[in-house]
C-alpha cells in the first residue's frame, strides 16, 4: 500500500475499455483519444471503518486520501483546501414546498471549485515528474493552476479568451504564470493553445484531457455524502454546467460509494446552461449520445461559455444514469440571481453558481423538482471577481 493509503489501481477508458498503467504521465486514451479515469482497489477498503475514521481527520479534501491518486504525501501541493459549507436557503419564492440547500465553494483557495481539481492534478503531476504545465481556461481554472503550480514550483502557462474578466487575468499573472490572451471562445483558445504547445514537452491540464482533475472534483460528491447522508441526501443536485467535469466527478464519487456499500440512491444530477451556450441541454433533449458544438456562443458567465465540451459523452452519461435532466436560463435571470443570492441570502455567487439558483422556477415548472424534495444547489465560485461588471449594475441587465 502507498504511504498515503491511496488505492489507485489503473486508468481506464470508458469508450474503448483500454487499461493504462498509472505510473507515467498520460493525457487521453492512447488507443482512441477519449478521456481516461482512475480506478481504485475498493475491495481493499473497510468501508464502515473508513466512514467512522473520516470524522477524526482534518477537514480538507485530503481526508479522502484512499480514494485519491496521490501515493506520497511529499507530492501534495496544498493551499489548505477545506471542506466547503452546505447552507440552507429559506423562503425561496415559489418553492415553499421544496427544501433548498446550497453548497458554497466560493471560499476555497483561489475562490472557486477549480481549486479541488488543480490541487489533486498538480500534486499528481509533481509525483509523476512533470515540471511544465499549461491550460486553456475561461478564468478560474487558470487562476487555480497558477496558484498550485507556484506552490509546487512548476512552470505554468495559461491561455485565456480576450473577454476573460480582468481580475482573473491579473490573478493568474500575480501567481507567476505566463498568461496569453487570444480571440474567440474557449473552444478556439484551446485549439490554439494545444497547437502552440505541441512539441514543447509541456503537459495539457485541460478538463478531462488529463485523468486527475476529475478526481479532485470527485471530492464534491464525497463531501455532500459525508455532510448530508445521515439527515438525508438531496434528491437532486443542480449544477451549472460548462465543461461538466463537476457532474462527472460527483457521479464517479457516488458510484464508488455505492460500490463500497455506503450509498443506495444516487441524487439526480440536473445541468443548468445559459440560453446562449447550451450544448449539453440540447443533447439531452435531442437524445444524442454526445454534444454538438454550439455556434455562435455567448453568455455573461465565462465558466459556462464552453461551446464544445470535451468528453461530453461522459457528462451526458452521468446525467442520464442518475435519472437527471437539464434546463437553460437567460443571462438576465443569472444577473438577477447574483443579486438575490447576495442581498437575500448573504451568498457571494459567481454568475455560474447563480445560474443554478436562477434555474429553480424552470426546474419546478418542468417537474424536474417536486414538492417535498430536498434540492442542493452548487455555487462553484465567489462573485468577487465580477463586482463592477456591467451586468451587475443595472437590475435586469444582461448580454443580448
Amino acid at each position: 500500500m502507498s504511504e498515503t493509503g491511496s488505492l489507485l489501481r489503473r486508468l481506464e477508458c470508458r469508450a474503448c475499455c483500454a487499461e493504462v498503467p498509472p505510473d507515467r504521465p498520460v493525457g487521453v486514451c492512447p488507443t482512441c483519444g477519449h478521456a481516461l479515469f482512475a480506478t481504485y482497489d475498493l475491495d481493499r477498503l473497510d468501508a464502515a471503518a473508513w466512514r467512522r475514521e473520516l470524522a477524526g481527520r482534518p477537514p480538507t479534501l485530503w481526508r479522502y486520501r484512499e480514494l485519491l491518486p496521490i501515493a506520497s504525501s511529499r507530492s501534495i501541493a496544498s493551499l489548505g483546501e477545506a471542506t466547503s459549507p452546505v447552507l440552507p436557503l429559506e423562503g425561496v419564492d415559489g418553492l415553499e414546498r421544496i427544501e433548498v440547500w446550497l453548497k458554497d465553494d466560493g471560499g476555497l483557495p483561489t475562490g472557486s471549485f477549480k481549486a479541488r481539481g488543480m490541487a489533486v492534478a498538480v500534486s499528481r503531476a509533481t509525483e509523476l515528474g512533470l515540471r511544465d504545465l499549461f491550460v486553456p481556461t475561461a478564468g478560474n481554472a487558470g487562476v487555480a493552476l497558477a496558484a498550485y503550480g507556484a506552490r509546487a514550483r512548476l512552470r505554468v502557462r495559461v491561455y485565456m479568451p480576450e473577454g476573460t474578466p480582468a481580475p482573473m487575468k491579473a490573478a493568474a499573472r500575480g501567481y507567476g504564470a505566463e498568461v496569453r490572451t487570444l480571440p474567440g471562445t474557449l473552444r478556439e483558445v484551446g485549439a490554439a493553445a494545444r497547437a502552440a504547445e505541441k512539441g514543447s514537452g509541456s503537459f495539457d491540464m485541460s478538463t478531462l484531457r488529463e485523468p486527475y482533475r476529475v478526481e479532485g472534483k470527485k471530492t464534491m460528491g464525497l463531501e455532500i455524502f459525508e455532510r448530508m447522508a445521515d439527515e438525508g441526501l438531496p434528491d437532486a443536485i443542480v449544477y451549472p454546467t460548462g465543461g461538466g467535469t463537476g457532474l462527472v466527478g460527483m457521479f464517479k464519487a457516488f458510484r464508488e460509494l455505492r460500490s463500497l456499500g455506503l450509498l443506495e440512491r444516487v441524487p439526480r444530477l440536473l445541468a443548468v446552461q445559459p440560453e446562449g451556450c447550451a450544448p449539453i441541454v440540447r443533447a439531452l433533449r435531442d437524445g444524442r449520445p454526445s454534444a454538438e458544438p454550439w455556434d455562435p456562443a455567448s453568455t455573461i458567465a465565462p465558466g459556462l461559455l464552453v461551446p464544445a465540451p470535451f468528453a461530453s459523452e461522459r457528462v451526458l452519461e452521468a446525467i442520464r444514469e442518475s435519472r437527471g435532466g437539464g434546463v437553460v436560463v437567460a443571462d438576465r435571470a443569472i444577473a438577477s440571481a447574483v443579486r438575490e443570492l447576495a442581498q437575500r441570502h448573504g451568498v457571494s455567487a459567481s454568475p455560474e453558481g447563480a445560474a443554478a439558483y436562477a434555474a429553480l422556477p424552470t426546474l419546478a415548472k418542468e417537474n424536474l423538482l417536486r414538492d417535498g424534495e430536498r434540492v442542493l444547489l452548487y455555487n462553484t465560485g465567489s462573485g468577487i471577481p465580477f463586482v463592477g461588471a456591467a451586468w451587475t449594475v443595472e437590475p435586469g441587465a444582461g448580454s443580448p
